[in-house]
């Protein structure tokens, strides 16, 4: 019976913390924030990261791809009046 008392120290109710990121969109945006921050400092974590944004998330993957490609069409078309 002593070896299940630490088992069950460890879980950890999440469903509140997934609730309020569900009801508070700031919330949700500085938590997300927070992720990219750790993530950003080391490249093996940006690499797993975007995987499983591809593998899990495909909406969010097809946004971010067509965000860059937009960058890169608008980087790349000069204006219409050169600066003259």
């Amino acid at each position: 019976m002593k070896t299940e008392e630490p088992q069950q120290q460890c879980k950890i109710d999440f469903e509140p913390f997934y609730q309020a990121l569900e009801d508070d969109p700031k919330l949700l945006e500085e938590a997300l924030e927070i992720l990219l921050e750790m993530v950003n400092s080391e490249q093996k974590s940006i690499k797993k990261l975007a995987l499983l944004i591809k593998v899990d998330s495909r909406n969010l993957f097809n946004e971010i791809v067509e965000l860059y490609t937009l960058n890169q069409d608008i980087g790349n078309t000069s204006s219409c009046c050169g600066g003259h």
